[in-house]
């Protein structure tokens, strides 16, 4: 984003329109869409930050606002913006929520906290379902698909584990010899985004019919994997020393 000190895509939909975050000179986050292009902002009235995490065909937004530590502890909620219009979402009883992924029939997915336990959830026409992981510490819903497949990621007393519900069923998605793993996207092959640590270091991944594949974008620090889309092409951000930039990547 032209003049941010910070960029970080989020989400890419089959029409390659990027939605994500960045951060200005008084490091204050702004949502962003890019298409063919032109990049547009996206600040939801009222809130002093906004930053959009993903977009479906329909061209939908989701994320997540707040008003930023200037007004004592800050409450997070989660939004979709449709057809220019926004919609505040917050799970009950928290004061925590972000939307995180949205498919095309609308349902959407993300995490919120209570009693300082994080906990994925999807909402569908309305009405708000838990997810947590059998025997985790916390658990975060992160991307859906069409067919309504949830991946996202928790913590045990054994680190971060990436993970795939799939007709009320959880696989763990572990990338071999990671220390940890996070599932992050999820597209309508069932392609999937993250990313892993291993010897220190931070890399993006696409698991495609139980193949990994890594991507570092060359001089990175770090790379992060956040978003796919139906033809591969993978959204997200990486670092050199304290910099961070967006990057769009395709793995076909």
């Amino acid at each position: 984003m032209p003049g941010a000190i910070l960029t970080a895509p989020g989400g890419i939909n089959a029409r390659g329109d990027i939605v994500g975050f960045y951060n200005d000179s008084t490091n204050t986050a702004h949502g962003f869409r890019l298409s063919q292009g032109t990049f547009t902002t996206v600040d939801f009235p009222g809130f002093l930050q906004t930053a959009a995490r993903s977009t479906n065909n329909r061209d939908d937004i989701v994320g997540q606002v707040d008003n930023g530590p200037i007004t004592g502890p800050i409450s997070t909620s989660g939004f979709l913006l449709k057809h220019g219009e926004f919609t505040q979402i917050d799970f009950p009883g928290s004061n925590f929520t972000g939307v995180f992924g949205i498919n095309d029939p609308e349902q959407m997915v993300g995490n919120y906290i209570v009693a300082g336990i994080n906990h994925g959830f999807m909402l569908d026409d309305g009405v708000f379902t838990s997810i947590d992981v059998p025997g985790a510490l916390q658990t975060f819903g992160f991307g859906i698909n069409d067919r309504g497949d949830i991946v996202g990621f928790y913590t045990d007393v054994t680190g971060q584990h990436g993970y795939l519900l799939h007709d009320g069923t959880f696989d763990t998605i572990n990338v071999p010899g990671a220390t940890s793993t996070q599932a992050r996207g999820i597209s309508s092959r069932d392609d999937i985004v993250g990313q892993y640590t291993s010897a220190g270091l931070t890399h993006a991944f696409v698991l495609r019919k139980g193949t990994f594949t890594t991507i570092d974008v060359p001089g990175a620090t770090t790379t992060f994997g956040r978003g796919i889309n139906s033809i591969g092409d993978v959204v997200g951000n990486y670092r050199v020393g304290i910099v961070t930039h967006g990057f769009l990547a395709n793995v076909n």
